[in-house]
């Protein structure tokens, strides 16, 4: 039976950056596990209560019908994570032991976030020799992005990774780009492009296990 890992440094990352692909996975009732590692309170506007991203998160998985077993919240402090490599890596070592992921999602060793950065390398350390891996797009943290996996998506597919990314109230308000339908579809839409069909995402392959 496939296990996926799904890493996620802050909560909303890896819904951004394969959101569709997780809708997917769950159509085939594929066992997910959700690691996010910080929940960004440093970053919240002040106004907003500290757990304003636990709930938001909390929120997207109750929409994609997962269970509390499906995910593990940390609180590392957001920009931060670079101090606590030895303790991400340690985590996700026990994950290895405990739950034997098949494949390992996560951001890309071309990501230029200090945080994405350090989840990244320590998750190639822990899954190098026991599960394949790829790496999500997060474009407005990359100079560049090898697209070698792409997964096609269909219409309901990148609308619901549209309505689960719309949780996340305390983002949008910040008017931060990348969480317009517009860029959304814009880059599914090149991503599909790029393989003859309408919407996809893209990923980098680390390492595939067959």
């Amino acid at each position: 039976m496939e296990r996926v890992l799904i890493l996620s440094p802050h909560t909303d990352d890896a819904e951004l950056g394969c959101g569709g692909f997780i809708c997917k996975l769950l159509e085939k009732n594929i066992d997910i596990l959700w690691v996010v590692f910080s929940t960004a309170e440093e970053s919240l506007p002040k106004d907003l209560p500290n757990d304003t991203l636990i709930k938001e998160f909390v929120s997207v998985t109750k929409c994609l019908g997962l269970c509390e077993t499906n995910y593990l919240i940390n609180n590392f402090q957001v920009r931060k994570l670079t101090e606590k490599r030895q303790d991400i890596l340690e985590l996700l070592v026990k994950i290895r032991k405990t739950f034997n992921p098949t494949l390992v999602i996560g951001p890309s060793l071309h990501d230029y976030h200090q945080d994405h950065s350090a989840v990244a390398n320590e998750m190639i350390r822990a899954y190098k020799m026991s599960s394949s891996i790829i790496c999500y797009e997060l474009p407005w943290n990359q100079v560049s992005f090898n697209s070698q996996l792409f997964a096609r998506l269909e219409e309901y597919q990148i609308q619901k990774k549209i309505s689960i990314l719309n949780n996340y109230k305390s983002q949008i308000i910040q008017n931060k780009c990348y969480f317009t339908e517009d860029f959304i579809r814009g880059l599914a839409s090149t991503r599909g492009t790029q393989i003859g069909c309408k919407y996809a995402e893209a990923f980098e392959v680390i390492r595939w296990i067959i």
